[in-house]
């Protein structure tokens, strides 16, 4: 029996036949739970509606377990559990049958039903499966909390502002949810990418099932496909245990690919399969594994340029690009800089347990002025910061970095030192592309050296992703320096 801490759910007790109801009632009594018995699912149903309208006034306490028999006359047993499922999902059913019923028992499970007994019941089997119902009671109340904020967090309310092209990636977002369509993101770093990926999960069939997401780009290549689809024990070097991929992590639900711009050759090829056959090898084994998984994508780089460069395949492309959302950078759109920034200041505020009003008219005149090289991210660490550092009740220009205030993002000055310059143009005899990529690496370090080698902020400034960034260190022999370790 539970625990004498533990509150016992009251139970709705639900049986053609009154005395049998009011026998079973009886014997959960002795076990301390509270008990209502009806005679017919519409019974049952105005007994549970009744007992939610009255919540407010803590009499009756609402039913959390209902018992039912599965021989009820019209509208039946199997009708009660459709409409519990939809319209009490909180509430956790068990179901009872005759011996000669179980298929029908079974089928009710399938409908949504916790467990069933066969007649005749045995008390001490129905109380042990009564305190197996209660803690999974627990579980459903505590994974609808869990989803109330995921929805808070991650709905597509969170997804902030009013200019047109935002407008249209709602409608899209609402249209594409539905469905099990692959999308394709394409946007600056810190446009929101990942927020829209978790709002099409949201408002999808799916949203009671995984969601997985990955950034491609921050994996190592030689690891990404065992990230992707797992390992056998012993498949490389280091492998002492199987291991499950994120595709079977997120099977039945949704995985999001961010900087797929930034996968192989040969691992485009493996993912081509994987969306056109749904099924893939784990790293290692000659067993295949089917997967049912929805696939949102994202790529901060333009793929049709590197399409055409031969660094993207095109049939992958083609495959992905079903429908494409692509999310403005926010300098692009700064009339939604104050809605956002009120949005963030009002959530870190509340996290922060802090009570702040708002932006001074300076503060707020500085954040539209600024160019936002990091995007939506960017503003959202300022104000964090800003709510951090602000001793008023409204945040200041004093709570901002020096770059937001004076409106004089790195990128800016850094193209004014490197492009601005009166300085004659010499050739000594190299290609465009050598010149060309000189150029670039100058560019490249003065870019380094003026963020102190933080490469986030540099791959921010540049306009490239980190990735990128990375690549381009390597390739021009810059992880050499000092500062770069």
């Amino acid at each position: 029996m539970s625990s004498p801490e533990t509150t016992l759910p009251r139970v709705l007790i639900v049986d053609a036949d009154p005395i049998a109801a009011e026998s079973l009632s009886e014997a959960l009594r002795g076990h301390g739970y509270e008990t209502a018995t009806a005679l017919n699912a519409d019974e049952a149903l105005a007994a549970l509606a009744d007992a939610q309208r009255q919540l407010a006034d803590r009499a009756p306490r609402p039913f959390g377990l209902v018992i039912t028999d599965l021989n009820l006359p019209k509208p039946g047993g199997v009708d009660l559990l459709r409409r519990l499922r939809r319209d009490h999902p909180d509430v956790v059913a068990i179901v009872l049958t005759a011996y000669g019923t179980i298929e029908a028992a079974v089928n009710a499970i399938k409908l949504g039903a916790f467990d069933y007994l066969t007649h005749p019941i045995v008390e001490e089997e129905l109380v042990a499966l009564l305190e197996r119902a209660v803690r999974h009671g627990a579980l459903v109340a505590q994974n609808h909390h869990l989803r109330r904020q995921l929805d808070d967090r991650f709905g597509l309310d969170n997804i902030i502002g009013r200019d047109p092209r935002m407008l249209r990636i709602y409608d899209l977002v609402e249209a594409v949810a539905p469905t099990k369509t692959s999308v394709l993101m394409t946007g600056e770093s810190g446009t929101g990418k990942s927020l829209v990926a978790r709002a099409i999960h949201q408002r999808s069939p799916l949203r009671d099932q995984p969601f997985i997401e990955i950034s491609c780009g921050s994996i190592p290549e030689t690891l990404l496909e065992s990230e992707l689809f797992g390992h056998v024990k012993g498949a490389f070097t280091g492998a002492h245990a199987d291991k499950i991929g994120r595709f079977l992590a997120a099977d039945g639900g949704t995985i999001f690919l961010d900087e797929i711009n930034s996968a192989s050759p040969g691992m485009q090829l493996k993912l081509l399969r994987v969306l056109q056959e749904k099924r893939f090898e784990p790293v290692g084994s000659t067993k295949t594994v089917e997967v049912n998984v929805r696939v949102v994508l994202a790529s901060n780089e333009p793929l049709e340029q590197l399409v055409a460069s031969g660094q993207f395949r095109q049939d992958l492309y083609y495959r992905i690009n079903v429908v494409k959302i692509e999310l403005p950078p926010l300098r692009d759109r700064l009339a939604d800089v104050p809605t956002l920034a009120e949005h963030f200041l009002e959530r870190q505020s509340r996290a922060a347990g802090r009570e702040i009003l708002g932006f001074t008219p300076e503060a707020m005149a500085a954040l539209q002025r600024y160019s936002w090289p990091g995007n939506v991210r960017e503003l959202e660490n300022v104000v964090e910061r800003a709510v951090v550092l602000s001793r008023g009740a409204r945040v200041g220009l004093e709570d901002f970095p020096a770059n937001v205030v004076d409106n004089r993002p790195g990128q800016m000055a850094l193209l004014r030192s490197t492009r601005d310059r009166d300085e004659p143009i010499s050739w000594d005899g190299e290609t465009l592309a050598e010149a060309l990529e000189a150029q670039e690496r100058r560019v490249l370090l003065a870019a380094l050296n003026a963020n102190n080698w933080n490469r986030n902020q540099t791959a921010a400034q540049l306009g490239i992703n980190r990735t990128t960034l990375y690549k381009k260190i390597r390739s021009f022999g810059l992880d050499q320096y000092p500062q770069a370790g």
